[in-house]
């Protein structure tokens, strides 16, 4: 069952740089959502067991820097991807995940 107050979309371009507080890490934009994102491509030997991750994100007509907390990960051969929650959003980024998110069908048939 999925627990998610608001959807995730898939998206294509865009880039993270991401710290553990030790290395910055290169990654990719799997998916993202108002209060939370997935990052791929991630080097495996990343540490994504610390409190928050710094990552900073570019592509798609915006520059973001955002703090992660890791909520799950998943690793395979030598890149892992990981999911996280975003701590304080801000209005930027959800003015920008906004512009993706699919509307919602008016159930009273108002247009």
């Amino acid at each position: 069952m999925n627990k998610r107050r608001h959807p995730r979309m898939a998206l294509t371009g865009m880039v993270a740089d991401i710290s553990d507080g030790r290395g910055f890490f290169p990654g990719r934009v799997h998916d993202i959502s108002r209060f939370g994102l997935a990052i791929d491509d991630i080097p495996s030997k990343m540490n994504s067991h610390v409190e928050y991750l710094t990552v900073v994100i570019d592509g798609q007509g915006g520059h973001f820097k955002l703090r992660i907390r890791p909520r799950w990960e998943t690793v395979a051969d030598r890149q892992k991807i990981v999911g996280g929650e975003i701590e304080k959003t801000s209005f930027a980024w959800t003015e920008f995940v906004l512009r993706f998110e699919p509307e919602k069908d008016d159930i009273w048939g108002n247009s």
